[in-house]
């Protein structure tokens, strides 16, 4: 069979297609909500836009960055480093580098690398539930005074 062929037969998807958009779509917003809704609240009641404005354009940068890196990898270039990318994600980029991952097909497939991912995102969902849930604060940090 060639590749072509290969390509083209039923049930088959290509590398640029995402498989269950709308499971995936729903993890994201699923993912999403608590971090927003923090986020909003904070900016909402005064508190502080950083957070906010942290996730919105740090997620931006963490999107371009996995699209760079993507185009770098195809055409064997010099790649930027995990651990940019994790800084990024953990600096609040991690939604954006969420819907890179699938948007891209990029860094979905290296187990220790979605590892490191998903326990940022932890870590970001376990900072929510600390600051809008908890009294007093877990982690001893409060953004709200």
């Amino acid at each position: 069979m060639s590749d072509a062929s290969a390509r083209n037969t039923p049930g088959r998807r290509s590398a640029g297609q995402i498989q269950h958009p709308r499971l995936k779509l729903l993890v994201f917003a699923m993912v999403c909500a608590l971090p927003l809704t923090g986020s909003l609240s904070f900016f909402l009641r005064g508190i502080s836009l950083i957070p906010l404005a942290a996730y919105g354009l740090v997620s931006v940068l963490a999107f371009f960055l996995y699209w760079s890196d993507k185009r770098k990898a195809r055409t064997d270039r010099w790649r930027t480093p995990e651990n940019v990318l994790h800084a990024v994600e953990l600096a609040g980029g991690w939604p954006g580098a969420l819907l890179a991952q699938q948007v891209f097909r990029h860094k979905t497939r290296k187990v220790s690398f979605q590892v490191l991912f998903w326990i940022i995102v932890i870590l970001h969902q376990v900072f929510w539930i600390d600051q809008l849930f908890v009294q007093p604060h877990w982690l001893g940090l409060s953004l709200s005074g």
